[in-house]
């Protein structure tokens, strides 16, 4: 049967289940409120001169600005540019095998893929770049997310479902070429395995001597396999049922890791670090092998509750305790670069910092990994790819006005390293008010001592800073001053499950990538389902992410510190290969008016990414520089001289062989990103002088028997076609088309 492209086309012009014609006078009204709503909310942010204005006008410029961005930019990409197509059959439902194709209902799709991409970034990188001041970041994060990360992912994920799920490394081989595709294959996969590293630290690091945060997010893993059984075995389809039932787990999940917390079972759930490593290498392996819909999916879906829930809650906080942003809108540290959360300046590196808030490689691996492979219709990648990337990008936003709601004098006391500030209240006072922010000995004591906290002093990497503005905002609402640390506490629980969920689905999205890529050697390997497969690449994967997270429990200088201006660089690198990929993609397959699209964003990112790593490869700033900080560390070793934060020779060794390993994958990443997009333009060259040489690697169209809405709630039109096929709002296969 001929495929019917333009039909499906023509029908879906409109977007899915809405009527053509002109749009109603109420939409009209409605969509010009809501421009206003955002552009008031700039003219607000944007006009303020020194004075203190509410969070509020930060959060309407946000909120408004998504909107638009979703209601006319994505749709446009959608059904103008990708042409998405209601009848064409998905991966999922053509190579339904139960373990990793499997047609999944879209809430719990949209679930799944917003637990897996919403991982430490959109938490940690928006609070460093706080640095700078609330506004440089906050347009980086709105602007970057509209026309940059949330069309990146969607159309990442448009090209994967049409290539059987490839991973993004793969389709660079068969789209780009054979140089290009094996240099994005080896970065991809390298990259990867960085950025999971970083990850995992996050979590180490937030749930070491923890046993609240322990045994509460330990809980939410058979909690996960009891609602995979119970819709796949019990109850299948009974959507709302098991969410119910997973929410009221959760919940009691949480309090009762306080009761834990409290009891004889405290020193059984207080694990040290080096501990957590083990269990963390392990439970990425089991995440990875078993079948998506008895742990990976139910676990990520049950996350989303907690994750988009919380949220929400702390954007009403916002509105109804209207908290002032003290931070101010530009610091003096945007121009100087010599800030003490990190060095360098605004240009390139409060770009690098924020990364997944607003342009995510790692999501292109999710959406070239488990969501191809799950999703329902065509029409869906809409929702799921740029509705869960705004979705992540507004958890970003709720990142900057926790940091910018607290005075500034404690945000640096906290976000300092103690080499800069001392490790007492009275010589972080001093520091932080020669940076030009004043504050008290004993208002760095009394904030301490608000969360039941011995202290709050260079508690570096974001999640502190994050749960503190959080535990303001909601004891402002509910409870008080009394009520700080609970809050503190359930904040730091909420990060570490936000970031776990990143970690399992990276483990499998990072197995198929590396089963994609033996298979060009081996075929075997390319059946997801061959066990010998499955088990060798999940442990290769976890293997490498696992060395680099030991290395960074074991790092002096502290490992996130270390690891996470090379996350930063190879995160937003990896996002310009599949930029790079997909405006291949677009050139090749007869869009090249639309290439702009995601041409323009690749090109923005390529110069920035591509100067930040310049600058840690090159750069004689020892703050800054990778090989300058080796070389400093190394003058120590030959002098016989240990140099702090080290302690012992052996820390200084460590030191010197961690600077070196993050150079030199620094240097091999953006030589890799360079070779990937010379050959990238090369193919685009070639696909526009002779458009006939252009060959694709899509699957052929196959008919579509599945019937389900392409939003999260279905539109009068896609009811009746439910209602006509017998299905619940959930859609579902039927044995033939309904006309």
């Amino acid at each position: 049967m001929p495929e019917p492209e333009a039909t499906g086309t023509q029908r879906d012009a409109a977007g899915p289940g809405t009527r053509p014609g002109s749009p109603s006078a109420k939409s009209i009204a409605v969509w010009v409120l809501v421009g206003l709503v955002g552009a008031v909310g700039w003219g607000v942010l944007a006009l303020s001169r020194g004075e203190e204005i509410s969070a509020a006008w930060l959060l309407a410029a946000a909120l408004g600005s998504y909107a638009i961005g979703y209601r006319f930019y994505s749709r446009f990409i959608a059904h103008r540019v990708l042409k998405v197509d209601k009848t064409r059959a998905t991966p999922a439902e053509r190579l339904d095998n139960g373990v990793d194709f499997h047609p999944t209902d879209r809430r719990v799709l949209f679930g799944h893929h917003f637990a897996a991409v919403a991982g430490a970034g959109p938490l940690v990188g928006p609070v460093l770049a706080a640095q700078m001041g609330y506004l440089p970041g906050t347009i980086w994060i709105v602007a970057g997310v509209i026309f940059a990360g949330a069309v990146q992912d969607m159309v990442t994920l448009f090209f994967s479902t049409r290539r059987d799920g490839r991973s993004l490394g793969q389709m660079a081989r068969d789209e780009i070429g054979p140089v290009g595709g094996a240099a994005a294959l080896l970065a991809v996969f390298a990259i990867m395995i960085i950025l999971l590293a970083v990850l995992a630290l996050v979590i180490v690091n937030a749930l070491a001597h923890s046993p609240w945060g322990v045994f509460s997010i330990g809980m939410t893993i058979p909690i996960a396999l009891f609602m995979g059984f119970y819709l796949r075995v019990l109850r299948p389809g009974r959507v709302t049922e098991v969410s119910l039932i997973g929410v009221a787990l959760l919940l009691l999940a949480i309090v009762a890791g306080g009761w834990v917390a409290e009891s004889s079972l405290a020193d059984t759930f207080t694990l040290e670090k080096e501990t957590l490593v083990i269990w963390m290498i392990a439970y990425g392996f089991l995440a990875s092998v078993l079948p998506v819909w008895m742990l990976l999916a139910p676990r990520d879906y049950l996350s989303t509750f907690m994750k988009v829930g919380t949220i929400a809650l702390l954007a009403l906080g916002v509105f109804i305790a209207m908290p002032t942003l003290k931070m101010p809108a530009v610091t003096d540290f945007a121009s100087r670069g010599d800030g003490p959360v990190f060095a360098g300046s605004m240009f390139p590196f409060v770009f690098i910092t924020i990364a997944c808030g607003a342009l995510s490689g790692f999501h292109a691996l999710v959406s070239s990994g488990t969501t191809p492979k799950m999703i329902q219709k065509e029409t869906q990648v809409r929702m799921i790819g740029y509705g869960a990337m705004l979705t992540e990008s507004f958890v970003a936003v709720m990142a900057v006005i926790t940091a910018c709601i607290l005075e500034p004098g404690l945000y640096f006391a906290i976000n300092s390293p103690g080499g800069v500030i001392g490790t007492t209240v009275e010589s972080a006072s001093q520091a932080v008010t020669n940076f030009g922010f004043a504050i008290s000995p004993e208002a760095l004591a009394q904030a301490a001592k608000d969360v039941e906290e011995t202290s709050l002093l260079s508690r570096t990497g974001g999640a502190p800073t994050f749960a503190l503005g959080m535990s303001e905002i909601f004891a402002s609402v509910i409870g008080g001053g009394s009520m700080k640390a609970f809050w503190y506490h359930f904040a730091i629980m909420f990060e570490a499950l936000f970031i776990l969920t990143t970690v399992d689905a990276g483990t499998r999205v990072g197995r198929f990538m590396l089963q994609d890529t033996l298979g060009n050697v081996h075929k075997s390997f390319k059946d997801v389902s061959w066990k010998p497969g499955v088990w060798l690449a999940s442990a290769v994967v976890v293997g490498g992410w696992g060395y680099f997270l030991w290395v960074g429990v074991k790092d002096p200088l502290g490992g996130i510190n270390q690891l996470f201006p090379l996350f930063g660089i190879a995160n937003q690198l990896l996002a310009a290969v599949a930029l790079a990929v997909c405006t291949t993609l677009l050139v090749k397959s007869g869009r090249l008016k639309w290439a702009w699209v995601t041409a323009v964003p690749l090109a923005w990112d390529a110069t920035v990414t591509l100067t930040a790593s310049y600058q840690k490869i090159f750069s004689e700033d020892v703050r800054v520089g990778f090989f300058a900080q080796r070389d400093k560390y190394q003058a120590g070793i030959d002098a016989d001289k240990v140099l702090p934060p080290a302690k012992t020779m052996d820390e200084m060794h460590t030191v010197v062989t961690n600077a070196t390993v993050d150079g030199v994958l620094c240097a091999l990443f953006a030589l890799l990103i360079v070779i990937v997009l010379a050959d990238a333009a090369r193919t685009c060259f070639k696909a526009i002088s002779n458009p006939e040489s252009a060959k694709l690697a899509e699957v052929p169209w196959t008919e579509s028997k599945i019937i389900a809405p392409a939003g999260l709630v279905p539109t009068a039109e896609e009811k009746a076609e439910l209602a006509a096929a017998g299905l619940d709002s959930g859609g579902g296969r039927v044995k033939e088309p309904v006309a």
